[in-house]
């Protein structure tokens, strides 16, 4: 898995192939991270891409004190049933309301 900032995603490939396996788009500032779009090619389904890409993403975000907004569906199922990681969700310190 690796990060490529100039496309605003996360690549992982299978080890010994060329294929990118599955993406994790996001948008990044300087205190959070938003995962937008999360997409693993139908060939790699069922073999822990998709997991892989979350955990390694989710572990680089700690690693750089970042939050995490996971706009993605599939990293923010991922990430409830993963309490270890939901320290790490931005939560809104926002009371303003209609």
């Amino acid at each position: 898995m690796s990060d490529v900032p100039e496309a605003k995603r996360y690549e992982a490939r299978v080890e010994g192939e060329s294929k990118v396996a599955g993406v994790a788009e996001y948008i990044r500032t300087t205190e959070l991270i938003a995962f937008v779009h999360t997409e693993v090619s139908p060939e790699y389904e069922g073999r822990g891409v998709g997991a892989a890409l979350v955990r390694a993403a989710l572990d680089e975000a700690r690693a750089a004190s970042l939050l995490v907004l996971p706009t993605c569906p599939f990293f923010a199922g991922w990430i409830a049933r993963h309490p270890e990681y939901q320290d790490l969700v931005y939560q809104s310190r926002s009371r303003v309301s209609d």
